[in-house]
Protein backbone atom coordinates (compact mmCIF):
# COMPACT_ATOMS: atom_id res chain seq x y z
CA UNK A 1 0.00 0.00 0.00
CA UNK A 2 2.93 2.35 0.75
CA UNK A 3 4.33 1.65 -2.70
CA UNK A 4 0.94 2.45 -4.27
CA UNK A 5 0.66 5.67 -2.28
CA UNK A 6 3.87 6.93 -3.83
CA UNK A 7 3.12 5.65 -7.31
CA UNK A 8 -0.49 6.00 -8.29
CA UNK A 9 0.22 4.82 -11.80
CA UNK A 10 1.89 1.51 -12.63
CA UNK A 11 3.43 2.94 -15.81
CA UNK A 12 4.87 5.83 -13.85
CA UNK A 13 6.40 3.43 -11.31
CA UNK A 14 7.91 1.30 -14.05
CA UNK A 15 9.41 4.41 -15.61
CA UNK A 16 10.97 5.45 -12.30
CA UNK A 17 12.45 1.99 -11.76
CA UNK A 18 13.88 1.93 -15.29
CA UNK A 19 15.37 5.38 -14.85
CA UNK A 20 16.87 4.45 -11.49
CA UNK A 21 18.39 1.24 -12.87
CA UNK A 22 19.74 3.18 -15.85
CA UNK A 23 21.53 5.61 -13.55
CA UNK A 24 23.00 2.72 -11.55
CA UNK A 25 24.19 0.97 -14.68
CA UNK A 26 25.63 4.19 -16.06
CA UNK A 27 27.53 4.87 -12.86
CA UNK A 28 28.75 1.30 -12.74
CA UNK A 29 29.97 1.56 -16.31
CA UNK A 30 31.74 4.81 -15.52
CA UNK A 31 33.38 3.26 -12.47
CA UNK A 32 34.48 0.22 -14.46
CA UNK A 33 36.13 2.56 -16.96
CA UNK A 34 38.39 4.14 -14.33
CA UNK A 35 41.78 2.50 -13.96
CA UNK A 36 43.94 3.26 -10.92
CA UNK A 37 47.67 2.61 -11.38
CA UNK A 38 47.92 1.31 -7.81
CA UNK A 39 45.54 -1.53 -8.61
CA UNK A 40 48.05 -2.60 -11.27
CA UNK A 41 50.95 -2.61 -8.81
CA UNK A 42 52.24 0.97 -8.77
CA UNK A 43 53.71 2.14 -5.46
CA UNK A 44 53.50 5.80 -4.35
CA UNK A 45 56.80 5.70 -2.46
CA UNK A 46 59.02 7.31 -5.09
CA UNK A 47 61.42 4.35 -4.93
CA UNK A 48 59.67 1.30 -6.39
CA UNK A 49 59.84 1.02 -10.18
CA UNK A 50 56.21 1.42 -11.30
CA UNK A 51 56.88 1.53 -15.04
CA UNK A 52 55.17 -1.76 -15.89
CA UNK A 53 52.21 -0.93 -13.67
CA UNK A 54 51.71 2.26 -15.70
CA UNK A 55 52.03 0.33 -18.98
CA UNK A 56 49.41 -2.19 -17.85
CA UNK A 57 47.07 0.55 -16.64
CA UNK A 58 47.31 2.35 -19.97
CA UNK A 59 46.73 -0.88 -21.90
CA UNK A 60 43.55 -1.55 -19.92
CA UNK A 61 42.24 2.01 -20.25
CA UNK A 62 43.10 2.23 -23.94
CA UNK A 63 41.46 -1.08 -24.81
CA UNK A 64 38.37 -0.72 -22.65
CA UNK A 65 34.98 0.05 -24.11
CA UNK A 66 32.67 -1.64 -21.58
CA UNK A 67 30.51 -2.79 -24.44
CA UNK A 68 29.47 0.79 -25.11
CA UNK A 69 30.18 2.68 -28.31
CA UNK A 70 32.15 5.91 -27.87
CA UNK A 71 33.02 5.03 -24.27
CA UNK A 72 35.49 7.09 -22.25
CA UNK A 73 38.17 5.86 -19.86
CA UNK A 74 40.25 7.35 -17.06
CA UNK A 75 43.80 6.41 -16.16
CA UNK A 76 44.15 7.62 -12.58
CA UNK A 77 47.38 8.43 -10.75
CA UNK A 78 46.55 9.20 -7.08
CA UNK A 79 48.56 11.30 -4.64
CA UNK A 80 52.10 10.14 -3.99
CA UNK A 81 55.38 9.92 -5.86
CA UNK A 82 55.61 7.26 -8.57
CA UNK A 83 58.98 6.28 -10.00
CA UNK A 84 58.84 5.43 -13.70
CA UNK A 85 61.48 4.90 -16.38
CA UNK A 86 60.99 5.58 -20.09
CA UNK A 87 57.43 4.62 -20.98
CA UNK A 88 55.35 4.54 -24.16
CA UNK A 89 51.57 5.02 -24.19
CA UNK A 90 50.60 3.84 -27.63
CA UNK A 91 47.37 4.15 -29.58
CA UNK A 92 45.02 3.95 -31.29
CA UNK A 93 42.60 3.16 -28.46
CA UNK A 94 39.19 1.53 -28.55
CA UNK A 95 37.81 4.21 -26.28
CA UNK A 96 36.65 7.55 -27.66
CA UNK A 97 38.63 9.48 -25.05
CA UNK A 98 41.20 8.62 -22.41
CA UNK A 99 41.77 11.06 -19.55
CA UNK A 100 45.04 10.70 -17.68
CA UNK A 101 44.23 12.31 -14.34
CA UNK A 102 47.28 12.95 -12.19
CA UNK A 103 46.92 13.88 -8.53
CA UNK A 104 50.45 12.80 -7.67
CA UNK A 105 53.97 13.27 -9.03
CA UNK A 106 55.80 11.14 -11.57
CA UNK A 107 59.53 11.02 -10.85
CA UNK A 108 62.38 9.86 -13.06
CA UNK A 109 65.24 7.70 -11.77
CA UNK A 110 68.12 9.54 -10.12
CA UNK A 111 70.49 7.69 -12.46
CA UNK A 112 70.02 9.54 -15.77
CA UNK A 113 71.34 6.55 -17.72
CA UNK A 114 68.19 4.66 -16.63
CA UNK A 115 66.13 6.54 -19.24
CA UNK A 116 68.35 5.19 -22.01
CA UNK A 117 68.98 6.87 -25.36
CA UNK A 118 65.46 6.94 -26.76
CA UNK A 119 65.22 10.72 -26.27
CA UNK A 120 61.97 10.54 -24.33
CA UNK A 121 60.76 9.88 -20.81
CA UNK A 122 56.95 9.79 -21.27
CA UNK A 123 55.78 9.28 -24.85
CA UNK A 124 52.23 9.28 -26.24
CA UNK A 125 52.19 8.04 -29.81
CA UNK A 126 49.38 7.68 -32.37
CA UNK A 127 46.66 8.52 -29.84
CA UNK A 128 43.43 10.46 -30.39
CA UNK A 129 41.29 12.17 -27.78
CA UNK A 130 43.73 12.05 -24.86
CA UNK A 131 43.52 14.57 -22.01
CA UNK A 132 46.26 14.92 -19.40
CA UNK A 133 45.01 16.77 -16.32
CA UNK A 134 46.94 18.07 -13.33
CA UNK A 135 49.86 16.54 -11.54
CA UNK A 136 53.61 17.03 -11.67
CA UNK A 137 56.59 15.58 -13.51
CA UNK A 138 60.01 15.64 -11.87
CA UNK A 139 62.67 14.51 -14.34
CA UNK A 140 65.57 15.09 -11.90
CA UNK A 141 67.64 16.64 -14.66
CA UNK A 142 70.43 18.20 -12.57
CA UNK A 143 72.79 15.22 -12.75
CA UNK A 144 72.33 14.99 -16.52
CA UNK A 145 73.08 18.70 -16.96
CA UNK A 146 76.23 18.26 -14.87
CA UNK A 147 77.30 15.39 -17.12
CA UNK A 148 76.79 17.61 -20.16
CA UNK A 149 78.87 20.40 -18.64
CA UNK A 150 81.68 18.04 -17.63
CA UNK A 151 82.36 16.85 -21.18
CA UNK A 152 81.93 13.23 -20.15
CA UNK A 153 80.08 10.65 -22.23
CA UNK A 154 76.37 11.19 -21.57
CA UNK A 155 73.09 9.81 -22.96
CA UNK A 156 71.24 11.95 -25.49
CA UNK A 157 68.88 13.22 -22.81
CA UNK A 158 65.14 12.80 -22.47
CA UNK A 159 62.24 15.12 -23.21
CA UNK A 160 59.85 14.87 -20.30
CA UNK A 161 56.53 14.39 -22.12
CA UNK A 162 56.11 13.99 -25.88
CA UNK A 163 53.13 13.64 -28.19
CA UNK A 164 53.92 12.17 -31.62
CA UNK A 165 51.31 11.75 -34.36
CA UNK A 166 48.47 12.57 -31.99
CA UNK A 167 45.12 14.30 -32.55
CA UNK A 168 42.59 16.11 -30.34
CA UNK A 169 44.86 16.39 -27.31
CA UNK A 170 44.44 18.49 -24.14
CA UNK A 171 47.20 19.09 -21.58
CA UNK A 172 45.81 21.07 -18.64
CA UNK A 173 47.27 22.12 -15.29
CA UNK A 174 50.44 20.05 -15.64
CA UNK A 175 53.64 21.05 -13.83
CA UNK A 176 57.03 19.87 -15.10
CA UNK A 177 60.28 20.58 -13.31
CA UNK A 178 63.94 19.93 -14.10
CA UNK A 179 63.52 18.21 -17.44
CA UNK A 180 66.69 16.70 -18.87
CA UNK A 181 65.87 18.44 -22.14
CA UNK A 182 62.61 19.90 -23.49
CA UNK A 183 59.67 19.70 -21.07
CA UNK A 184 56.81 19.21 -23.57
CA UNK A 185 57.05 18.26 -27.25
CA UNK A 186 54.18 18.41 -29.75
CA UNK A 187 55.29 16.75 -32.98
CA UNK A 188 53.17 15.86 -36.02
CA UNK A 189 49.92 16.54 -34.16
CA UNK A 190 46.57 18.16 -34.93
CA UNK A 191 44.21 20.07 -32.63
CA UNK A 192 46.14 20.36 -29.39
CA UNK A 193 45.29 22.58 -26.40
CA UNK A 194 47.96 23.31 -23.77
CA UNK A 195 46.38 25.16 -20.88
CA UNK A 196 47.78 26.54 -17.61
CA UNK A 197 50.99 24.53 -17.55
CA UNK A 198 53.97 25.38 -15.38
CA UNK A 199 57.35 24.39 -16.83
CA UNK A 200 60.41 25.17 -14.72
CA UNK A 201 64.15 24.56 -14.93
CA UNK A 202 67.12 26.70 -13.84
CA UNK A 203 68.23 29.45 -16.22
CA UNK A 204 71.62 27.76 -16.73
CA UNK A 205 70.17 24.32 -17.54
CA UNK A 206 71.04 23.46 -21.17
CA UNK A 207 68.37 22.80 -23.81
CA UNK A 208 65.48 22.74 -21.36
CA UNK A 209 62.97 24.37 -23.71
CA UNK A 210 59.50 24.73 -22.25
CA UNK A 211 57.34 23.71 -25.22
CA UNK A 212 58.49 22.67 -28.68
CA UNK A 213 55.94 22.54 -31.51
CA UNK A 214 56.85 21.06 -34.88
CA UNK A 215 55.03 19.69 -37.94
CA UNK A 216 51.71 20.36 -36.22
CA UNK A 217 48.49 22.26 -37.00
CA UNK A 218 45.83 23.82 -34.80
CA UNK A 219 47.81 24.12 -31.56
CA UNK A 220 46.65 26.51 -28.81
CA UNK A 221 48.86 27.40 -25.84
CA UNK A 222 47.31 29.59 -23.16
CA UNK A 223 47.98 30.58 -19.57
CA UNK A 224 51.45 29.09 -19.06
CA UNK A 225 54.30 29.96 -16.71
CA UNK A 226 57.54 29.12 -18.50
CA UNK A 227 60.86 29.48 -16.66
CA UNK A 228 63.59 27.55 -18.46
CA UNK A 229 67.22 27.39 -19.56
CA UNK A 230 66.33 27.63 -23.25
CA UNK A 231 63.38 28.83 -25.34
CA UNK A 232 60.15 29.24 -23.39
CA UNK A 233 58.44 28.11 -26.60
CA UNK A 234 60.25 26.99 -29.75
CA UNK A 235 58.42 26.69 -33.04
CA UNK A 236 59.87 24.31 -35.57
CA UNK A 237 59.36 23.59 -39.29
CA UNK A 238 55.90 22.59 -40.47
CA UNK A 239 53.98 24.49 -37.78
CA UNK A 240 50.71 26.10 -38.91
CA UNK A 241 47.82 27.79 -37.12
CA UNK A 242 49.50 28.18 -33.73
CA UNK A 243 47.88 30.52 -31.20
CA UNK A 244 49.72 31.49 -27.99
CA UNK A 245 48.21 33.76 -25.35
CA UNK A 246 48.53 34.83 -21.72
CA UNK A 247 51.94 33.32 -21.08
CA UNK A 248 54.69 34.45 -18.72
CA UNK A 249 58.20 33.78 -20.02
CA UNK A 250 61.47 34.17 -18.17
CA UNK A 251 64.09 33.26 -17.43
CA UNK A 252 64.73 31.60 -20.76
CA UNK A 253 65.50 32.43 -24.37
CA UNK A 254 62.10 33.85 -25.23
CA UNK A 255 59.61 32.66 -27.84
CA UNK A 256 61.47 31.55 -30.95
CA UNK A 257 60.36 30.64 -34.43
CA UNK A 258 63.25 28.42 -35.34
CA UNK A 259 65.92 27.70 -35.65
CA UNK A 260 64.93 27.11 -39.26
CA UNK A 261 66.82 26.40 -42.46
CA UNK A 262 69.26 23.84 -41.14
CA UNK A 263 68.10 21.48 -43.90
CA UNK A 264 67.84 22.29 -47.59
CA UNK A 265 64.32 20.91 -47.91
CA UNK A 266 62.23 22.06 -44.99
CA UNK A 267 58.57 22.86 -44.35
CA UNK A 268 57.62 26.43 -43.53
CA UNK A 269 55.99 28.10 -40.53
CA UNK A 270 52.80 30.12 -41.02
CA UNK A 271 49.80 31.60 -39.22
CA UNK A 272 51.32 32.06 -35.77
CA UNK A 273 49.92 34.49 -33.17
CA UNK A 274 51.41 35.44 -29.81
CA UNK A 275 49.27 37.83 -27.77
CA UNK A 276 49.01 39.08 -24.18
CA UNK A 277 52.41 37.89 -22.98
CA UNK A 278 54.92 39.07 -20.37
CA UNK A 279 58.66 38.48 -20.75
CA UNK A 280 60.84 38.97 -17.66
CA UNK A 281 64.64 38.81 -17.72
CA UNK A 282 64.76 36.54 -20.75
CA UNK A 283 67.67 36.45 -23.21
CA UNK A 284 65.29 37.26 -26.05
CA UNK A 285 61.72 38.40 -26.43
CA UNK A 286 60.12 37.46 -29.75
CA UNK A 287 62.68 35.94 -32.09
CA UNK A 288 62.79 34.48 -35.58
CA UNK A 289 66.04 32.66 -36.30
CA UNK A 290 67.43 30.77 -39.28
CA UNK A 291 70.73 29.31 -40.30
CA UNK A 292 72.70 31.11 -43.02
CA UNK A 293 72.46 28.38 -45.63
CA UNK A 294 70.20 27.53 -48.61
CA UNK A 295 66.72 26.28 -47.67
CA UNK A 296 63.21 25.96 -49.06
CA UNK A 297 61.77 27.06 -45.71
CA UNK A 298 59.66 30.14 -45.02
CA UNK A 299 57.98 32.15 -42.27
CA UNK A 300 54.81 34.11 -43.04
CA UNK A 301 51.66 35.55 -41.48
CA UNK A 302 53.00 36.09 -37.96
CA UNK A 303 51.50 38.41 -35.32
CA UNK A 304 53.20 39.46 -32.08
CA UNK A 305 50.92 41.80 -30.12
CA UNK A 306 50.09 43.15 -26.64
CA UNK A 307 53.43 42.18 -25.11
CA UNK A 308 55.26 43.55 -22.08
CA UNK A 309 59.06 43.31 -21.89
CA UNK A 310 60.78 43.61 -18.49
CA UNK A 311 64.56 43.89 -18.70
CA UNK A 312 64.72 41.63 -21.76
CA UNK A 313 67.76 41.26 -23.99
CA UNK A 314 66.87 41.54 -27.69
CA UNK A 315 63.14 42.19 -27.19
CA UNK A 316 62.46 42.07 -30.96
CA UNK A 317 64.89 40.19 -33.17
CA UNK A 318 65.14 38.49 -36.55
CA UNK A 319 68.46 36.66 -36.87
CA UNK A 320 69.11 34.98 -40.21
CA UNK A 321 72.74 34.35 -39.35
CA UNK A 322 71.94 32.05 -36.44
CA UNK A 323 74.90 29.95 -35.30
CA UNK A 324 74.96 29.02 -31.60
CA UNK A 325 78.35 29.44 -29.92
CA UNK A 326 79.75 30.50 -33.32
CA UNK A 327 80.84 26.96 -34.11
CA UNK A 328 80.87 25.54 -37.65
CA UNK A 329 78.87 28.51 -38.93
CA UNK A 330 77.86 28.02 -42.56
CA UNK A 331 78.59 31.68 -43.44
CA UNK A 332 76.30 31.51 -46.43
CA UNK A 333 72.98 33.27 -47.08
CA UNK A 334 69.75 32.03 -45.56
CA UNK A 335 67.17 30.73 -47.99
CA UNK A 336 64.34 31.06 -45.44
CA UNK A 337 61.87 33.65 -46.74
CA UNK A 338 60.36 35.78 -43.97
CA UNK A 339 57.28 37.85 -44.83
CA UNK A 340 54.14 39.42 -43.36
CA UNK A 341 55.30 39.73 -39.74
CA UNK A 342 53.53 42.27 -37.53
CA UNK A 343 54.77 43.64 -34.19
CA UNK A 344 51.97 45.56 -32.43
CA UNK A 345 51.64 47.14 -28.98
CA UNK A 346 54.95 45.99 -27.54
CA UNK A 347 56.33 47.98 -24.63
CA UNK A 348 58.68 47.81 -21.68
CA UNK A 349 62.40 47.78 -20.96
CA UNK A 350 65.34 46.33 -22.83
CA UNK A 351 68.46 44.95 -21.12
CA UNK A 352 70.45 45.87 -24.24
CA UNK A 353 70.86 49.25 -25.91
CA UNK A 354 69.61 47.82 -29.20
CA UNK A 355 66.06 46.67 -28.59
CA UNK A 356 65.00 45.99 -32.20
CA UNK A 357 67.29 43.99 -34.48
CA UNK A 358 66.40 42.90 -37.99
CA UNK A 359 69.31 40.95 -39.52
CA UNK A 360 67.69 39.47 -42.59
CA UNK A 361 69.06 37.41 -45.47
CA UNK A 362 70.81 39.32 -48.29
CA UNK A 363 69.58 36.77 -50.85
CA UNK A 364 66.01 36.59 -49.48
CA UNK A 365 65.27 39.91 -47.71
CA UNK A 366 62.45 40.12 -45.17
CA UNK A 367 59.30 41.67 -46.65
CA UNK A 368 56.01 42.95 -45.29
CA UNK A 369 57.39 43.66 -41.81
CA UNK A 370 55.15 45.98 -39.78
CA UNK A 371 55.89 47.91 -36.58
CA UNK A 372 52.89 49.45 -34.83
CA UNK A 373 53.01 51.20 -31.46
CA UNK A 374 56.35 50.10 -30.04
CA UNK A 375 57.83 51.63 -26.88
CA UNK A 376 61.03 50.05 -25.60
CA UNK A 377 63.51 51.90 -23.41
CA UNK A 378 67.01 51.12 -22.18
CA UNK A 379 68.19 52.50 -18.84
CA UNK A 380 65.51 55.20 -18.86
CA UNK A 381 66.31 56.42 -22.35
CA UNK A 382 65.28 55.49 -25.85
CA UNK A 383 66.68 52.21 -27.11
CA UNK A 384 68.04 51.85 -30.65
CA UNK A 385 67.19 49.70 -33.67
CA UNK A 386 69.03 48.27 -36.67
CA UNK A 387 67.88 46.92 -40.03
CA UNK A 388 69.57 44.84 -42.70
CA UNK A 389 67.93 43.54 -45.88
CA UNK A 390 64.38 44.34 -44.88
CA UNK A 391 61.32 46.05 -46.31
CA UNK A 392 58.30 47.10 -44.31
CA UNK A 393 56.20 49.85 -42.75
CA UNK A 394 55.84 51.50 -39.36
CA UNK A 395 53.06 53.48 -37.68
CA UNK A 396 51.97 54.94 -34.35
CA UNK A 397 54.31 55.61 -31.45
CA UNK A 398 57.73 54.14 -32.21
CA UNK A 399 60.47 53.95 -29.59
CA UNK A 400 63.12 53.22 -30.69
CA UNK A 401 62.82 55.18 -33.90
CA UNK A 402 61.98 52.83 -36.73
CA UNK A 403 64.75 51.78 -39.09
CA UNK A 404 62.31 50.41 -41.65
Amino acid sequence: MAYRSICNCNNYCVALVVLFMGVLLSNAAAASNSFNVMKFGAKPDGKTDSTQAFVKTWASACSSASGQPNADAVMYIPKGRFLIKAVVFRGPCKTRRVTVRIDGTLVAPTDYWALGNSGYWILFIKVTGVTVVGGSLDAKGAAFWACRRSGKTCPVGARSITFNWANNIVISGLTSINSQQTHLVINSCNNVVVRNVKLIAPSESPNTDGIHVQSSAGVTITGGILQTGDDCISIGPGTTNLHISNIKCGPGHGVSIGSLGKELKEDGVQNVTLTNAVFSGSDNGVRIKSWARPSTGFVRNILFQNIIMRNVENPIIIDQNYCPNNRACPNQSSGVKISQVTYRNIQGTSATAEAVTFDCSPSHPCTGIRLQNIKLTYMNRDATSSCKNIDGTSSGLLVPQSCL
